[in-house]
């Protein structure tokens, strides 16, 4: 990483494994390739995306997640004046709440807690999300101020940054009024798209750059194997987006269509095949063995199912490793490969990230 890397704004929601701390890192990575498109194939919370449209590339933000494409057109596809929206959003803040479908299933004042939101903040999601459906937004335009609600909603609800389960009692930020405001987007100048699709499908178009954040799932093989973190964990941004009121689960009042059973990721999967080998770590091997692209770069946790040699082993196989780091940002220690292969720092800590650069 380059101590002159200029790392740009960017906004997003509480997000499992978000790559804020690691941008300046991968733009790092990335500064003098002479490329000039990137695919971000896991896009989330869009962060990615948004630093590397701000740096001057153009780009494809992909995820299967309806709430990852509403923020992509957001961020990387609006260019509507900021006046526009402003008038919009200040309608929706002026509205009077009321008891509805948000405010029965995620909505409490009870002491003890154990929803994401008080009342007083479903009642306003209730008549704000109902509205937005009547306006006859443009698409994009429609991104923008339901990313001006996920933001808003994300600012005061009762959680630890996930919507599997709810804290007992009433996070402090929980008794504030929810207020949406205008996001604070970039107006793009690259040409940039969103795609809402298989990472699998969107890496066999040809890009200069693909950067790969797969989900990561867990190492603990007490889970069941068809657990889905992603999906389960932020089931409540699904529903805002699509407002579709559907069937619900669990102490959570997760999607039905969240289900262990329901949805599933490969990568997300801690067994082994008959042969021995990571099923999670097959569906890398085949990621990175379908990539059109000049360049790969890959980031995984350590918390994750693959390990760093393994993870290195199976790029090499694929073309020439041209960078590998090992970043303890907690502690802001970086460490790599030697000239001969080995890892710089053998020992491991309880967290650490991968980032790994390949020319295919």
């Amino acid at each position: 990483m380059s101590d002159s890397t200029v790392v740009p704004h960017t906004e997003g929601i509480k997000y499992t494994g978000s790559k804020l701390r690691l941008l300046p890192y991968i733009l790092g990575e990335v500064s003098g390739l002479g490329v000039k498109d990137v695919l971000d194939a896991f896009s989330g919370t869009t962060r990615v995306s948004q630093a590397f449209s701000q740096a001057g590339y153009d780009v494809t933000a992909n995820d299967i997640s309806e709430w990852s494409e509403v923020l992509g057109n957001c961020y990387l596809k609006s260019d509507g004046p900021d006046s526009y929206y402003l008038e919009i959003i200040d309608m929706l803040n002026a509205l009077d709440g009321y008891d509805g479908w948000f405010t029965e299933n995620y909505g409490s004042d009870s002491p003890d807690g154990k929803r994401p939101f008080r009342i007083h903040n479903t009642r306003k999601l209730d008549a704000i999300r109902d509205k937005i459906d009547c306006l006859g937004l443009e698409w994009v335009d429609k991104c923008v101020i339901l990313t001006s609600l996920i933001l808003a909603l994300d600012a005061v609800d009762n959680t630890m940054g996930h919507y599997a389960s709810y804290l007992s009692g009433w996070s402090r930020r929980s008794y504030k009024e929810m207020e949406l405001k205008l996001p604070k987007r970039f107006h793009p100048r690259t040409n940039n798209r969103v795609l809402k699709g298989d990472a699998f499908d969107a890496v066999r178009e040809h890009h200069d750059l693909v950067y790969l954040d797969p989900p990561y799932g867990s190492n603990n093989s007490k889970m069941p194997p068809s657990r889905v973190r992603y999906a389960s964990y932020y089931h409540i941004w699904k529903t805002v987006i699509l407002n579709d009121r559907p069937s619900l689960f669990g102490k959570a009042n997760r999607r039905d269509d969240t289900r262990d059973t329901d949805s599933s990721s490969v990568f997300e999967d801690f067994r082994k095949d008959p042969d021995g080998k990571y099923v999670a770590m097959q569906a890398i091997d085949r990621m990175i063995a379908e990539a059109d692209a000049d360049y790969v770069l890959l980031s995984y946790s350590s918390g994750g199912r693959a390990g760093r040699q393994e993870l290195s082993d199976t790029l090499s196989t694929y073309g020439s490793i041209i960078s590998a780091k090992e970043i303890d940002y907690r502690k802001n220690i970086m460490s790599g490969l030697s000239w001969t292969g080995k890892w710089i720092n053998e020992a491991d800590s309880a967290h650490k990230e991968y980032l790994f650069l390949l020319r295919k």
